[in-house]
C-alpha cells in the first residue's frame, strides 16, 4: 500500500499498487509525484519506485492533474520574475542586485523543470539569468572604473578638510595676537600659545597625514612673535604651511612637504587668515621675511 502527496499538496491514500498504475495510465499521477510506501517515514519521486519504472520509461512526465481528475492550473514563478526585476535593476545598482538576479534565476530555472508544469516562467527566469550574468561580468569593469573616481574625490575632500584646518590655525594666530599687544606667537610654542583658541585639537592634523603625530603644520618662523602691524604684506607672508609633522615646529621653506600630500600641491595660510594650495615651484613667490 502507498500514500502520495497530489499536486495540490494534500495527502491521500492509502492505496494499492494497482490504483496508482490506473492513475499514471489517467495521468493523474507522473513520476515526480511524492509518495511513501507502507511502513516507510520517508517520501521519494513516484519514478524511484523500481515497481513503476516499466510505466515510466520512455516518455517525458505527463502534466500533473489532481487526484479527482482536475488538470492542476500552472502558475508563473515568482523567483523567476524576482530574477528579472533585479537583473533589471542592476543598472541602477551598478550590478549588486543583480548577484541575488543569477541566484535566483538559476534556482527558477531548476524549479520548474522540476515541476512537471506546475510551475511556467522559463523564458523569464531564463531573461533574469542571462541579464543578471551579464552585470555580474561587468561588475570588475564598473569597479576599475567607479574606484579612481572615489579615491579622487576622497583625496578632495581631505585636501578641502586640511585647507580649513589651516585657516581655524590662522584665525587662532590672529586672535592670539589680537589679546597680545597685536603680536604673533613665538615659533617655539605656537602650538600650545594658540590651543585655547582652536576649537578641536584635530584641527592641528590633516586627515592625509600621520595620526600619531599631533602637527602636522609649521609655523613661519620668521615671523615669531613679530607685531602684526608691522607687516608689509601680509596677504603673501606665509603665516604657516603644511610639513611633515611635529608640535610646535617652526622653519622656513626648508621644512615644506618634500612629498605633497594632497594631488602634489602644498597648502599654506597667511598672515591676513587666506590659504592657498601651492606648488613647490611657486614657493619662491611667496614671502617669508616680515
Amino acid at each position: 500500500m502507498y500514500k502520495i502527496i497530489g499536486a495540490d499538496d494534500k495527502e491521500y491514500g492509502p492505496v494499492s499498487e494497482e490504483k496508482i498504475r490506473e492513475w499514471l495510465k489517467e495521468s493523474r499521477v507522473n513520476s515526480q509525484t511524492r509518495i511513501q510506501s507502507e511502513g516507510s517515514t520517508g517520501w521519494k519521486p513516484l519514478g524511484e519506485f523500481t515497481e513503476f519504472k516499466d510505466m515510466l520509461a520512455g516518455g517525458a512526465a505527463p502534466p500533473p492533474v489532481l487526484p479527482s481528475g482536475a488538470p492542476v492550473p500552472s502558475q508563473l514563478s515568482a523567483l523567476a520574475i524576482a530574477s528579472l526585476v533585479l537583473g533589471i535593476l542592476g543598472w541602477v545598482t551598478l550590478g549588486l542586485t543583480a548577484l541575488i538576479g543569477l541566484v535566483l534565476g538559476i534556482i527558477a530555472l531548476v524549479r520548474i523543470s522540476r515541476s512537471g508544469g506546475a510551475l511556467r516562467g522559463k523564458g523569464l527566469a531564463l531573461a533574469g539569468t542571462i541579464v543578471s550574468g551579464v552585470f555580474v561580468l561587468m561588475l570588475p569593469i564598473l569597479a576599475a572604473l567607479l574606484l579612481p573616481a572615489l579615491a579622487q574625490a576622497k583625496a578632495r575632500a581631505q585636501s578641502i578638510v586640511c585647507m580649513t584646518n589651516m585657516k581655524q590655525l590662522a584665525l587662532g594666530g590672529i586672535l592670539y595676537a589680537g589679546d597680545n599687544k597685536d603680536q604673533l606667537p613665538s615659533g617655539a610654542n605656537w602650538c600650545d600659545a594658540i590651543g585655547k583658541y582652536v576649537p578641536n585639537p584635530k584641527v592641528f592634523q590633516c586627515p592625509s597625514g600621520d595620526a600619531n603625530q599631533r602637527c602636522h603644520y609649521a609655523f613661519n618662523a620668521r615671523l615669531s612673535g613679530v607685531d602684526t602691524k608691522t607687516l608689509k604684506n601680509p596677504s603673501r607672508t606665509v603665516l604657516m604651511f603644511e610639513t611633515d609633522g611635529g608640535w610646535n615646529l617652526s622653519g622656513g621653506p626648508e621644512l615644506t612637504l618634500s612629498r605633497p600630500r594632497h594631488r602634489n600641491v602644498i597648502g599654506m595660510v597667511f598672515a591676513d587668515g587666506h590659504s592657498e594650495i601651492t606648488t613647490q615651484s611657486r614657493l619662491r613667490n611667496v614671502r617669508w621675511d616680515p
